[in-house]
């Protein structure tokens, strides 16, 4: 399949160097606002927290090439904008982290567009171990990616709940700094996307603090399974910093009895039979950053598991927060099928 990617930042990059190393697909374009051809091969090559590659990308007349690609650069505002005909591209994957208007891609894109952030109007909210069976090629051509907290969790609250029946829970989420915070105290940041008009907290230095916030994690999870919502799950957050892998912390009281050995085997069971790298269970004394670069996306530490009185269940699941979640997005991505 060839592919036009729209956004090469943390996210963006990511699915370029797992889609470069797995070849399952090419992308041949890339859409980005930064104008600066020669910074967008620079940031693809070295990463501060993935390292350099080793086939580095060149610069060439508006495109970038290494040994086995040559991908064209587009600077436009709306990727809809782009002659995908005449480029031979079959399908996009939005992950510029922007609002999208959906209407307008529906009735001007005539391609699958994959973005990789929850949006309750897309189509299909995806999330493998889930509901990857419920697409349809034909009528689903906006499919939303999920978010990489929901991505963790949602496969693991489905296994419980599916087996002992979920009655209540909470969860917090323990997330690395992000793009949109400061590194110094500035003034407060608002964000389009999440409807926050002025965060005070996250212009607090996000080098020097821990800094609580909401999630939007159930919501997310919401939109794959619509039981799983606020109503069932109370959830909070707590940014630190770190440059990648997050863990969340999760309590959840359980209709039917359950006894810490069957929940151990139960999970044991999912790693040996699931067809994606989504479950690892780890009893090793690791470290977060013992998981950067982690493809699996639900890393169950078995440290922490514990039920009490054989109704609350107590868990910490580990994930890489941009290299994980950007493996299951490609994953989603190879298994398209393009209708003729």
């Amino acid at each position: 399949m060839r592919v036009l990617l729209n956004g090469v930042g943390r996210i963006g990059k990511a699915i370029l160097r797992i889609a470069d190393l797995r070849e399952s697909f090419e992308i041949v374009a890339i859409n980005e606002l930064n104008t600066n051809i020669k910074n967008i091969a620079y940031s693809i090559n070295y990463d501060s927290t993935y390292g350099k590659i080793n086939d580095k990308y060149s610069i060439g007349k508006n495109t970038i090439c290494n040994a086995k690609h040559t991908i064209k650069i587009f600077n436009v505002e709306n990727f809809c904008d782009i002659d995908l005909d005449s480029n031979n591209i079959e399908l996009v994957i939005d992950a510029s982290g922007s609002a999208i208007d959906l209407e307008f891609v529906r009735n001007n894109l005539q391609r699958t567009l994959y973005i990789t952030h929850p949006n309750i109007q897309a189509d299909k909210n995806l999330i493998l171990g889930v509901n990857e069976n419920s697409i349809n090629y034909q009528k689903d051509t906006i499919i939303s990616t999920s978010s990489c907290n929901a991505t963790a969790l949602l496969p693991v609250l489905k296994l419980i709940d599916d087996t002992y029946g979920i009655e209540y829970g909470d969860i917090t989420t323990i997330h690395p700094l992000l793009n949109h915070q400061k590194t110094l105290d500035s003034a407060c940041i608002g964000s389009k996307n999440r409807d926050i008009e002025c965060n005070f907290e996250f212009g607090r230095s996000s080098t020097q603090n821990m800094i609580p916030s909401q999630t939007t994690t159930i919501d997310a999870c919401s939109y794959v399974l619509s039981y799983i919502n606020h109503d069932l799950i109370s959830s909070s957050s707590i940014r630190v910093p770190t440059s990648t892998v997050g863990a969340i912390n999760v309590t959840l009281t359980v209709k039917t009895k359950c006894e810490k050995e069957h929940l151990v085997q139960l999970l044991q069971n999912y790693e040996s039979n699931q067809k994606y790298k989504i479950v690892l269970n780890n009893s090793c004394p690791l470290v977060s950053s013992d998981f950067q670069g982690e493809e699996y996306t639900s890393i169950i530490d078995h440290r922490f598991i514990d039920v009490i009185k054989n109704s609350m269940i107590k868990l910490v699941i580990w994930y890489d927060n941009e290299w994980g979640y950007a493996s299951k997005v490609v994953d989603i991505v190879s298994n398209h099928k393009i209708q003729k």
